[in-house]
């Protein structure tokens, strides 16, 4: 029974993790061409972003409802812990989120009544909004909050720190970044080459993040540090850092070369390799730096129970993520529309 109870928290750790990485992927991109109507006015090219995502846009969310689902029956010692210390990100994000989803539908329905450039704009600021937000969240997460007893203790914007601020401006580059390489690989012509142009200084940004982050963070708590700087653990973390660089020369060499799917890959790459740095970093804690996964798991019988039904579940929403995503393949043109 021993057993059981060590290795079920882990299982349901890696099923968490790998459901925010896959709703980084989907909606990350999404997000990020939301943000990219800033640096794009034409109306027309923006119906074309638009319809590379109209689709298979949707579906992302499912994502972020398992997460959700996952810390709420798994880790509910976590769940009720770090939803108050993030009561106001969370609720602007989910605002955002809803608001930007109306904006979607609606810049369609009301064109030629001259409110358009209103919902372009609310579509824009909602997703900013959004990609901040879970940034910030993350953020706090990674920094820790104040517990006593199993219990949040801290004020409403303990959350808000330099640090967090500069994981929200992260994400967010990292974002912009996604929807430019998403674009690059789904668009052709004069909207194609602008987004070549807009992904290389995404491309710097997000470099110069991921470096102040990886600096900022061993500093903030000393297992952190001894995560990154003690012998063998060094070993075992240096390919991270190493690639992180790697694929950083990959990308610019494809952007320079005209590749086009090749930008999109190295940019989910530089994601995949910055959410692995920092599942190194706050290893085996649920809620840093105070409470691990054990301690904040339900009973081993709840957890085998909620594995079986995500067991069966699981394989299903991937099919049907994948099968969206290839019916709706190729690039998109003016000439195309889904609504």
């Amino acid at each position: 029974m021993m057993d059981v109870a060590y290795w079920l928290p882990i299982i349901w750790a890696v099923i968490l993790v790998a459901a925010i990485t896959i709703y980084v992927i989907l909606d990350g991109f999404d997000l990020g061409i939301g943000m990219l109507f800033a640096v794009e006015r034409h109306e027309a090219r923006r119906d074309v972003m638009v319809n590379t995502i109209a689709p298979v846009w949707d579906g992302n969310e499912t994502w972020m409802v398992l997460g959700g689902a996952t810390l709420y029956g798994v880790f509910p010692g976590a769940y009720s812990t770090l939803l108050p210390a993030f009561y106001l990100p969370i609720v602007l994000m989910l605002v955002a989120l809803i608001f930007r989803g109306v904006a979607f539908e609606f810049r369609i329905m009301t064109r030629g009544t001259g409110r358009e450039k209103l919902w372009d704009a609310g579509f824009m600021a909602g997703s900013g909004i959004a990609a901040f937000c879970q940034g910030a969240i993350l953020g706090g997460v990674v920094q820790g909050i104040k517990v006593v007893d199993g219990a949040f203790v801290g004020g409403s914007l303990d959350w808000l720190t330099p640090f967090s601020v500069l994981c929200g401006v992260a994400v967010m580059c990292g974002y912009a970044l996604l929807g430019a390489t998403w674009l690059i690989w789904r668009t052709t012509d004069v909207l194609e080459a602008s987004c070549r142009k807009w992904a290389k200084l995404l491309a710097i940004g997000l470099f110069v993040c991921i470096v102040a982050v990886s600096l900022w963070t061993p500093m903030l708590h000393a297992p952190y540090l001894r995560r990154w700087t003690e012998w063998p653990n060094i070993a075992f973390v240096a390919p991270v850092p190493l690639l992180v660089i790697a694929l950083g020369f990959l990308l610019i060499i494809g952007l320079r070369r005209g590749h086009s799917k090749g930008p999109f890959l190295c940019a989910l790459g530089w994601f995949f390799l910055c959410l692995s740095g920092l599942g190194i970093t706050v290893w085996p804690y649920a809620v840093p730096p105070e409470l691990t996964l054990w301690d904040v798991s339900s009973p081993p019988s709840s957890q085998f129970f909620q594995l079986v039904g995500t067991v069966i579940l699981l394989p299903i929403i991937l099919t049907y993520t994948v099968y969206s995503y290839r019916v709706f393949r190729g690039k998109v043109t003016e000439a195309d529309g889904y609504h």
